[in-house]
């Protein structure tokens, strides 16, 4: 990908500049505490970078899923009330997205100001599939940052996806790809050229209908491909076994078949599971073979047995991609299989492997199972938008930079 990177405007200056940033705030949280700050911590390079350089910073960023209009449940106030604490100085906090109070306090801001935009969600436009609606969002964002603003792409979660704060502005400013951004695309590019052998997938996570584009791609090109999680009963299914109350998507069970046919020496699936009576932390459990679901119960956790064949695979490769727990790591009860898998991952990174844990679901494990995040090469911060790399597809926000 060639682009003009952070490094470049800052060479050009930015001093007395405006600079639009589009960052990935898109953070868990518990009411109004952020329970994982992954995302926030990963901006700060760039952000930094932009402040000590004299710039006049706009931050554009969203945060879960509200229907294109202001839910105080989705405001970015936590946020920024933590941005400030991590850059050590205040981030003010626009009242709306492009309205009358963003507006001004963008044309208030001094060298060096931080100024977050209200949830650029809060604006149908901004997700809107009428290029004319986005475009129109997109001019105002311009208008906050001027004649002599830049762009600056540093959400790489939300490249894959072609919306106005990500795609649209691009067009209408210098633009150029931020640290986090530059950083994400180097790693992910090293795994689809020429990775060091052998080479490992792991995948997670729900429904198998989400992956199922990444298997397609992937499977020819690995050496092993490790599936747990909810995802993996559907291809247990497929084996013929029973699942009983566990997440089954049964429109897919010819699909999994099929891959299984194609990819039998590759494909490595659970052979015990960790089963619940219900889907809750304090669900009676037990460990029981996959042949033995009981019918009235579900797996949420993959077995001691699975993890240790999974890291007998795993501690001996050379390049490994994980996206997406084995389990419902969230209940204790139910996260040894991902902790242990994570573990088996960092043994090999320390043995010389190149470790990429693929954002989302499997970035926040990490952190709430306490393990080590410098035991893996590399976080990413954008689980979809890591898969869709990977994938092969062509990403509207990284396309739009290099234009």
């Amino acid at each position: 990908m060639s682009v003009k990177t952070l490094k470049d405007l800052l060479a050009e200056g930015v001093s007395g500049r405006a600079v639009l940033v589009r960052s990935d705030f898109n953070v868990p949280l518990d009411g109004t505490k952020i329970t994982d700050p992954g995302r926030i911590i990963a901006s700060l390079p760039t952000l930094n970078a932009l402040i000590d350089a004299g710039a006049k910073v706009v931050i554009a960023a969203h945060l879960g899923r509200p229907k294109g209009e202001p839910d105080p449940k989705y405001s970015l106030a936590p946020v920024a009330a933590r941005l400030g604490e991590e850059l050590g100085r205040n981030v003010q906090l626009a009242a709306d997205v492009v309205g009358p109070d963003a507006l001004a306090r963008a044309e208030g801001l001094t060298d060096g100001d931080v100024l977050l935009l209200e949830n650029v969600r809060f604006d149908a436009r901004e997700t809107s599939k009428v290029d004319a609606e986005r475009e129109s969002m997109a001019a105002q964002l311009a208008e906050l940052v001027g004649d002599d603003g830049a762009f600056v792409s540093d959400g790489f979660g939300v490249v894959h996806r072609k919306q106005a704060s990500v795609y649209d502005v691009a067009k209408l400013l210098p633009h150029y790809a931020g640290q986090l951004v530059e950083r994400e695309v180097d790693v992910l590019t090293k795994l689809t050229t020429d990775p060091a052998r052998p080479y490992a997938v792991v995948l997670g996570g729900s429904k198998v209908s989400d992956k199922l584009g990444v298997i397609e791609s992937l499977a020819p090109k690995v050496d092993t491909l490790v599936i747990g999680g909810g995802m993996a009963f559907t291809f247990l299914a497929a084996q013929g076994h029973s699942v009983g109350k566990s997440l089954l998507q049964e429109d897919q069970i010819d699909v999994c078949k099929d891959l299984l046919d194609r990819f039998a020496d590759v494909i490595h699936l659970p052979v015990d599971v960790v089963v619940g009576d219900k889907f809750a932390a304090d669900a009676e459990s037990d460990t029981v073979s996959v042949e033995d679901i009981p019918d009235e119960w579900m797996g949420l956790d993959i077995g001691p047995e699975s993890v240790n064949r999974f890291a007998a695979v795993l501690t001996g490769a050379k390049t490994i991609f994980w996206n997406g727990p084995m389990g419902v790591f969230e209940f204790p009860k139910f996260a040894a299989g991902t902790k242990g898998v994570a573990e088996a991952i960092i043994t090999a990174t320390n043995n010389g492997a190149f470790s990429v844990v693929g954002g989302g679901d499997s970035a926040a494990a990490v952190r709430t199972l306490g393990l080590p995040e410098e035991g893996f090469s590399h976080i990413s911060t954008g689980g979809g938008a890591s898969l869709e790399f990977l994938e092969g597809k062509e990403l509207p926000g990284l396309k739009v930079l290099e234009d």
